[in-house]
């Protein structure tokens, strides 16, 4: 009886102590409550804001790079960039970065063109090639170069132009070390050490490296000629023929001899002229 008095006692002694750590833990509760509450309530707007701040649709904006090597395409409306792709296209599954990227590139599988041209009314995908087609209406040409005042409706073709000033030619041939101004210069020329020809007559299946070479031998088979002379309206199949012929009309003769210093419309009659002896200033040398 004794013992079970004794922790009874001790039952009641403790049981204020146990009551007053749950008041304590209920009480402590309660004031952190508000807090993490509070911290909720301070985060959700960022986040919010941060989901409206996502572009539903594609706003572009033409700015030109002085930088740059070629015309910067459009730039849109700031987006914080992400490390994962998260943005994924709808028809192949390719991954972007930036909404209006991905919506972007869904117009090359659905073939919209938003952008119209109010003079002629030809459609683009992109507000820049929109801006840049405008130029051959309206005529300008925005970038100059300051070596001779030229100008041109393109930056990169300012910066090609430009190279021809300053002789640089960045593209070097791996296998013999010509160099070039521009990329598919170099790229046309390696195909001389490849043999590569990959563009090939429809209707005969002859090969070419070029594709203008291509194009203006097809010709031949269509019996196109789609260089008309502004005098007498003969037509021609290649523009070189056409410029000789426009000479006939103009008189120039830009081929001039080193020797004896008379001038030809074409070149290949300048060479007879030196070539096969019929300068009489100084005639080729006798073997």
């Amino acid at each position: 009886m004794k013992e079970e008095e004794e922790a009874v006692t001790l039952k009641e002694e403790v049981e204020p102590f146990r009551m007053k750590e749950e008041e304590e833990a209920v009480t402590l509760k309660e004031e952190v409550e508000p807090f993490r509450m509070k911290e909720e309530e301070e985060v959700e707007p960022f986040r919010m804001k941060a989901e409206e701040e996502q572009p539903f649709g594609v706003k572009e904006e033409e700015t030109e790079d002085p930088i740059n090597t070629r015309e910067r395409p459009d730039s849109e409306e700031p987006e914080q960039e992400t490390s994962a792709r998260q943005h994924h296209c709808s028809q192949c599954g390719k991954s972007f970065t930036r909404l209006l990227h991905v919506k972007r590139h869904e117009r090359t599988h659905t073939g919209e063109k938003p952008f119209h041209c109010s003079d002629c009314g030809k459609s683009f995908t992109r507000l820049y090639s929109l801006k840049r087609h405008e130029r051959t209406h309206t005529g300008e040409k925005p970038f100059h170069c300051s070596q001779c005042g030229k100008s041109f409706t393109r930056l990169w073709h300012l910066n090609m132009h430009e190279r021809r000033h300053t002789g640089e030619k960045p593209h070097d041939c791996s296998d013999c070390g010509k160099s070039f101004i521009q990329s598919w210069h170099l790229k046309m020329h390696k195909r001389m050490h490849t043999g590569e020809k990959p563009f090939l007559c429809s209707h005969c299946g002859k090969s070419f490296a070029q594709l203008g070479s291509q194009k203006e031998h097809e010709r031949i088979h269509s019996g196109e000629k789609p260089f008309q002379c502004t005098h007498c309206g003969k037509n021609f199949t290649w523009i070189g023929n056409l410029k000789t012929h426009e000479r006939t009309h103009t008189g120039e003769k830009p081929f001039h001899c080193s020797l004896c210093g008379k001038s030809f419309t074409q070149l290949w009659t300048l060479k007879t002229h030196q070539w096969k002896g019929f300068c009489y200033v100084k005639g080729p040398e006798k073997a």
